[in-house]
């Protein structure tokens, strides 16, 4: 084992695994392998631990590997991985060819691989060209699919030029939902009357990011004005199309839908719904969702600031709707245009 871990990621690698007690138990089992066959074909389900040292960035099939992985594995096993991750590919490039030739490769390689293939215009010639291997993926798409294959997180370690994922096995892959990935995104939100609607946005998270969104707030709680506090989810370009309400603009579709208004609170998610008093939890179930939330007539800055400013606009809208909505639309509109309050 040790001098297979050896010669295919080096005497590092190993060594990390050895000190840290990876490669103790009996029911480890190492592979270097992109096939959930060769994962499926050993016949045990009863791993302690599961090393693949193969890149996932190789691996084909990786949300089918990942559910492979954890169905040989027993309750609470370990399964470790690696990847090369977005920012470590970029200075490899830049490092490897010379000035100017390096930004043109580089600018090359992530429109390829990271614009083409969320594209169902251009999705095709990127399969075509690479056969969907040698992805070029971001930390927080990496732990969204091994969140996604139902696996939870017990540290990350940046070994040599990848970095290693030591996660648990801590329940069933999630079924019956596939992820969004293309640059439209598809969120589940809860509307009136506690219905679940679909809520259309550009893109501004890396894929699989709705798997970890307990994992954000659980780390890194919320900061001023009620935002994931260092949400490392969002891209750089994410970041400025919140800035300019740019990934707002599919949500008219919600509004010619019916399931929005113009003004009203905002859609939730699951979890971040259940962070609010029951009471008002109740209260938001009883009107539509809107794209312009009260938030921005009061530029509330905790989560309790947050809620006591829905409960004073809809309890406002129960007994005057036009009325409310006519005053907070010009509220917010004034605090957007002539104070810059933005997204963040």
């Amino acid at each position: 084992m040790e001098e297979f871990i050896n010669k295919y990621s080096g005497e590092e690698v190993c060594s990390f695994l050895k000190e840290n007690g990876y490669l103790d138990s009996d029911k480890t089992l190492v592979v270097a392998t992109g096939e959930p066959i060769n994962i499926l074909s050993t016949g045990n389900t009863n791993y302690s631990t599961l090393i693949n040292l193969k890149r996932v960035n190789k691996i084909k099939e990786v949300d089918e590997f990942f559910k492979a992985a954890n169905s040989v594995l027993s309750d609470g096993g370990r399964f470790i991985c690696c990847a090369e991750i977005m920012g470590q590919r970029k200075k490899r490039i830049l490092k490897k060819f010379p000035f100017p030739f390096n930004l043109i490769y580089f600018f090359m390689d992530y429109i390829l691989k990271r614009v083409f293939p969320k594209m169902k215009i251009t999705r095709w010639f990127y399969l075509w060209l690479t056969d969907d291997r040698n992805r070029v993926m971001s930390r927080p798409e990496i732990m969204g699919r091994l969140y996604y294959a139902g696996f939870k997180e017990e540290t990350q370690e940046r070994i040599n030029n990848n970095i290693y994922f030591f996660y648990q096995k801590d329940k069933e892959p999630v079924t019956g939902e596939k992820p969004s990935y293309g640059l439209l995104l598809r969120m589940k939100r809860i509307g009136k009357n506690n219905k679940p609607i679909t809520v259309y946005k550009f893109r501004t998270m890396a894929v699989y990011s709705e798997y970890i969104q307990d994992y954000v707030y659980d780390h890194n709680k919320l900061k001023e004005g009620g935002k994931f506090n260092e949400d490392f989810r969002i891209t750089r370009l994410g970041s400025i199309m919140r800035k300019m309400w740019i990934d707002e603009i599919p949500m008219i579709w919600n509004m010619f839908k019916g399931e929005i208004q113009l003004v009203g609170v905002r859609p939730l998610s699951p979890h971040y719904l259940s962070l609010y008093d029951k009471d008002l939890q109740e209260l938001r179930s009883t009107v539509k969702p809107g794209l312009l939330p009260p938030f921005y007539a009061d530029m509330p800055r905790t989560l309790k600031e947050i809620m006591d400013s829905e409960r004073r606009y809809l309890e406002q809208y129960k007994k005057h709707p036009f009325k409310t909505n006519f005053r907070y639309f010009f509220k917010i509109t004034r605090n957007i245009i002539f104070h810059g309050k933005r997204s963040s």
